[in-house]
């Protein structure tokens, strides 16, 4: 755990000169900044990144309360709300097949059987097959700039999609899809972990992961809008592609030019900011960047029991859960409410999951007990299912029983913003952090793409006659 403030450190070396005494950290000039780094070359900073060790200097700073709360002010208007609004659009990207399914999207491309499900598949089958090359160019690459390009390219492969007229044109662009979103996520947690400390990164994790609601909600209400769409030279869900990925790829524009690879190359802060921010995250102790690839802690990563126990959480709450959430416009549809009522009713969904977050971020700063909170939502997520399965909708009351019990299913949500935020918190070494991120979304791929695949043909009977 983090103390209240980062506490003065000794120099490094026997000989190094004492530390300037800094009472507060906002009243540090760049004068008191060039006398600390001077004592750098008492430090070992051999395997320390060369623009880390740049800002860092040997000798432990004290950041007072206002100035630390400044600074966070400061990372959360341009970061956070850079990471929100870009997991906004992934998730309202990546959903959008969804909301589409229910508007003759099936008839026009002529989608028979599972090949409907497929589409939805083959996005994780992609992003199982590039996540450890995207995550080890992740590391080397300027991060920032690397993310806003694969926002442009996801956001023309997304406006494609209202040029496809048959199966194989909609799998080469939904696997296009997959393989540019497939960033976004890792992306997310290394850049937590850079900017934020550990006492806030579950915070910082969880308002980008509760996005996901957020794009049930406005997701639901736009393709409310798009299905009103009966005449014209585009069909609703074409419209709506286009609409989507034009607004992507110009957000990954701003992205590319507005968002800092790092607090070392924010030319939007101060040069004494800058270093104040290297300095907060200090005590994090988990590498803030480092572009070599260690081979040592990429062993380490393989062999401890933590990444493999974050990969099978992953897999437990995405597997049996996997279909609900892509079809999750065909499953409340198929409880006989209208094409209207259905994407009204997923926008309820959405509130509901920004609730099961807000509350597992409430109750994990009140217990300081992770595994407990998860294992709390867990249990109502299986309930839920369990209902589903096995309760015949046959009145007005088992209808929205079974619609109330499909919003319980999906509080497995709490479970997967936890563990990511733990990644982020408890894996020291970029080489390693990156390893078992990667290794967590495998896992996550791997389990959605295995639980959705007979998802058609099996609720087909229950839910779609």
């Amino acid at each position: 755990m983090d103390s209240p403030s980062l506490r003065a450190g000794k120099a490094a070396g026997n000989n190094a000169p004492p530390a300037p005494e800094i009472e507060h950290a906002d009243t540090l000039t760049l004068n008191e900044v060039s006398s600390i780094d001077a004592q750098k070359k008492h430090a070992d900073y051999g395997r320390i990144d060369e623009e880390v060790a740049e800002y860092a200097g040997a000798t432990r700073i004290d950041i007072d309360p206002e100035t630390n709360k400044r600074l966070k002010t400061m990372i959360d208007k341009r970061i956070l709300t850079i990471m929100i609004v870009t997991y906004f659009m992934q998730a309202l990207d990546k959903g959008a097949i969804s909301f589409v399914s229910i508007m003759n999207f099936n008839e026009d491309n002529n989608l028979h059987g599972q090949q409907f499900s497929w589409l939805t598949t083959c996005i994780y089958i992609a992003i199982i097959v590039v996540e450890y090359p995207t995550n080890y160019l992740i590391q080397r690459v300027p991060i920032a700039k690397y993310l806003g390009i694969n926002i442009i390219c996801w956001g023309v492969v997304l406006a494609c999609h209202a040029a496809c007229r048959n199966f194989t044109s909609l799998v080469i662009v939904r696997t296009l899809l997959g393989i540019f979103e497939a960033c976004c996520q890792p992306t997310f947690v290394l850049l937590s972990a850079m900017w934020y400390k550990r006492t806030e990164q579950a915070q910082a994790v969880t308002y980008w992961y509760m996005m996901n609601g957020g794009q049930q909600v406005v997701g639901g209400l736009l393709a409310y809008s798009f299905s009103l769409l009966q005449s014209g030279p585009l069909k609703s869900w074409q419209a709506l592609f286009i609409t989507y990925g034009g607004f992507t790829a110009l957000w990954g524009l701003f992205v590319v030019f507005y968002m800092p690879d790092s607090p070392m190359r924010a030319r939007c802060f101060s040069e004494a900011d800058k270093r104040l921010m290297v300095e907060r995250v200090r005590g994090n102790q988990t590498s803030l960047q480092n572009k070599k690839f260690r081979k040592e802690q990429a062993i380490e990563a393989l062999l401890d029991p933590q990444t493999w126990g974050y990969c099978l959480v992953s897999i437990c709450t995405t597997l049996p859960t996997s279909g609900l959430g892509a079809f999750k416009a065909i499953i409340i549809k198929g409880f006989n409410f209208t094409t209207l009522q259905t994407q009204l009713l997923a926008m309820v969904l959405g509130f509901y999951i920004i609730f099961v977050l807000f509350a597992t971020l409430f109750l994990v700063k009140k217990t300081g007990q992770n595994l407990i909170v998860m294992g709390c939502f867990v249990i109502p997520s299986f309930v839920g299912t369990v209902i589903m399965m096995t309760v015949q909708n046959t009145s007005r009351a088992t209808q929205i029983g079974l619609l109330i019990s499909y919003y319980i299913a999906l509080s497995f949500w709490s479970a997967q913003t936890l563990a990511l935020s733990m990644i982020s918190r408890n894996i020291a070494g970029q080489t390693k952090k990156s390893v078992v991120v990667a290794a967590n979304f495998v896992s996550w791929a791997c389990a959605a793409a295995i639980g959705e695949s007979p998802f058609f043909s099996l609720f087909e009977v229950s839910y779609l006659a």
